[in-house]
This record gives structure tokens, sequence and C-alpha cells, in this order.
């Protein structure tokens, strides 16, 4: 009754301990979680890199 083609990929998930790609130390910060890096490594005129590209339109919308 189950197809797996008809079942949804499960959405990735951050793993359970994230660790700072500086110094290692583990992440507790949402931000510093899906960053990978910790505040206190975090220059504050570094940026955080938007990778650009092609985008779908939002439904609903006319351009």
């Amino acid at each position: 009754m189950s197809d797996p083609a008809l079942i949804p990929p499960i959405p990735p998930r951050l793993p359970a301990t994230v660790r700072c790609r500086r110094c290692g130390r583990p992440l507790h910060d949402p931000e510093s979680r899906i960053l990978r890096l910790g505040r206190e490594c975090r220059r504050p005129d570094e940026p955080v890199r938007v990778l650009p590209g092609p985008q779908d339109p939002l439904p609903g919308l006319d351009p």
C-alpha cells in the first residue's frame, strides 16, 4: 500500500550537536547553528554568504 515513490522526502535537519567551523565548540544559538559559526568567532564586518540563483515567482503575483 505504501509506494516509496509517493512518500515525500524527509527535510534535512541539523544534527543534534553542531560545532563551530573555526573553533570546534558546540553551538546552542539557532542563528549560530544555521551559520555553523559561533558569535565569538564571527566578526561583525563578516558578511553572511547568500548564494544568488534563479527563484520561482511567488504564487498569485504576476510580474
